[in-house]
């Protein structure tokens, strides 16, 4: 994701209009406070779906610039990115490259009639061939490259996997098969390490393990695997049930795109009935109101320069805070008097991280529509 201190241009494809901040919170209820889920895409403006589809169009297949996390055994390894990963070489690295592919999915199967949805699956069509994955396996396994994109772009390799497995096309049960190789070699990859894990991850960018675990625990149960599910459930019970206080009073810091403390409730309310939620909740972050206070316990993030590569990672931190606020709230029992203010909070941070969704900088370009996709389709509760 993130790219360091390059200003590229836009790249080729689907030109994304400007929408407003006003149109994008009516389109996608904002003022809600709710999220559209995906069965009713029709709530999501199909003008904002294009927006976010042609960011992703625009840098599947741009090559440069590039920033690889490619360790060298010798000269030979000294190639151009389309070589390196002949699939995910493109939107500045490789699991962004992956997660665009995933917008370009999620996109394409809500909407199947909409003009980017040709250019989508022509994208689809074009990275996920045999030869092309085979590439990426040869990759994944080289040498001293047992920690390549662990765990954030593995687990965004099986979301895209389980995508197009959840995806009733006969295209994209195609597609789904042609990365059926890449998506077992990289869950085995994570099943060898999770149990190595003494202690849980806790920052707010790319090696949290929160946000990553709840990628795999929802690729697990649509493909139906359920080792995986079992040993998402003994990691989570050892490295998190027994948490508490978590201070959020600490968030953000200056350049999170995930947050430590909401990711960790998101991922628990997954394995936690509501009535065991609400109480491991209550200890966890005690500091949620039981009436709206206005957004004083959880401001939004201030972004001083979307330019930056670094500081731009805040405008992705209000996204992912809102669909995991949402989550939160889904998983409380109903009339649980947490969920009014957890709904307020996540529409404030949804209005202000979608303003903030631009093609502008490449910066930001390359990776925010995926998070805006992710938030707005409601990715993480279907």
């Amino acid at each position: 994701m993130h790219r360091a201190g390059v200003r590229g241009t836009r790249g080729a494809g689907v030109r994304p209009a400007a929408v407003s901040a006003a149109a994008l919170a009516l389109a996608l209820g904002a003022g809600l406070g709710v999220a559209p889920r995906p069965a009713l895409a029709q709530a999501l403006d199909p003008a904002v779906a294009a927006r976010f589809a042609g960011m992703a169009l625009a840098c599947v297949r741009k090559e440069y610039p590039n920033k690889i996390a490619h360790v060298l055994a010798s000269d030979a390894d000294v190639r151009p990115p389309r070589e390196l990963t002949p699939a995910f070489y493109g939107c500045y690295d490789w699991h962004s490259a992956v997660h665009g592919h995933w917008l370009l999915a999620r996109l394409a199967r809500l909407f199947p009639s909409a003009p980017f949805a040709v250019q989508a699956r022509e994208a689809l069509e074009t990275g996920l061939t045999p030869d092309k994955m085979a590439g990426e396996m040869a990759y994944l396994a080289g040498e001293e490259r047992v920690a390549f994109e662990r765990p954030y772009g593995l687990a965004w390799l099986l979301q895209l996997h389980a995508e197009l497995r959840g995806w009733d096309d006969p295209d994209a049960r195609r597609w789904a098969t042609t990365l059926d190789p890449l998506a077992a070699a990289a869950a085995d990859r994570l099943r060898e390490w999770m149990p190595k894990l003494a202690y849980p991850i806790r920052v707010g960018e790319h090696d949290q393990t929160a946000f990553s675990f709840a990628l795999v625990h929802d690729w697990a149960g649509v493909t139906g695997d359920e080792a995986m599910l079992a040993l998402l459930g003994e990691r989570l019970r050892a490295l998190y049930l027994a948490d508490r206080d978590c201070p959020l009073a600490y968030e953000p810091s200056g350049q999170d795109f995930l947050s430590p403390c909401l990711g960790e409730a998101d991922l628990v309310r997954r394995l936690l009935p509501p009535e065991r939620f609400a109480s491991w909740l209550g200890a966890f972050l005690p500091a949620i109101p039981t009436s709206d206070d206005g957004g004083a316990w959880l401001p939004t993030a201030v972004v001083t320069d979307p330019a930056d590569p670094k500081l731009g990672h805040l405008i992705g931190l209000n996204l992912s805070r809102a669909w995991m606020l949402e989550g939160i709230a889904a998983g409380l029992p109903e009339g649980d008097l947490r969920i009014p203010t957890l709904h307020s909070a996540a529409a404030a941070h949804r209005e202000a991280g979608l303003a903030a969704v631009s093609d502008e900088h490449y910066e930001g370009g390359h990776w925010l529509g995926s998070f805006a996709t992710y938030l707005v389709t409601g990715r993480g509760r279907d």
